[in-house]
């Protein structure tokens, strides 16, 4: 993911998922909003559960964090929302950083602002 030089923020959830479905339009804003900016994705784990087994996706809907140079997103302490780190067993090298659960749009702003983006 590092080739694109740019925050991403996938979300994994399903269309039959009602916190997933109160997000969508807050993907969809954010995702032509930050064109350029930032990469926000939508996937539909029931529909591409391939695209879900690499990641730590407990319950839907959970979004993955990822910093512009392709490493994991370390939160501020600043955020007042949750994050689980997932780290690598043989290494101990920090792999993932997500959020379980719905996110506001202005959650996902304060995120994307943390990651660097500029609006």
């Amino acid at each position: 993911m590092k080739e694109y030089s740019l925050p991403i923020i996938i979300d994994y959830g399903a269309d039959s998922c009602i916190p997933c479905k109160e997000m969508a339009p807050v993907l969809k804003t954010l995702n032509a909003e930050m064109q350029g900016k930032a990469i926000i994705k939508f996937v539909d784990v029931w529909k591409n559960g391939e695209a879900a087994k690499d990641f730590p996706i407990q319950v839907i809907p959970t979004q993955v964090f990822i910093n512009a140079d392709g490493k994991p997103y370390v939160p501020s302490d600043d955020l007042q929302i949750k994050f689980d780190m997932y780290s690598y067993k043989n290494t101990g090298e920090h792999a993932f950083t997500v959020h379980q659960g719905g996110l506001t749009e202005d959650q996902m702003r304060a995120i994307l602002t943390d990651m660097g983006v500029d609006e």
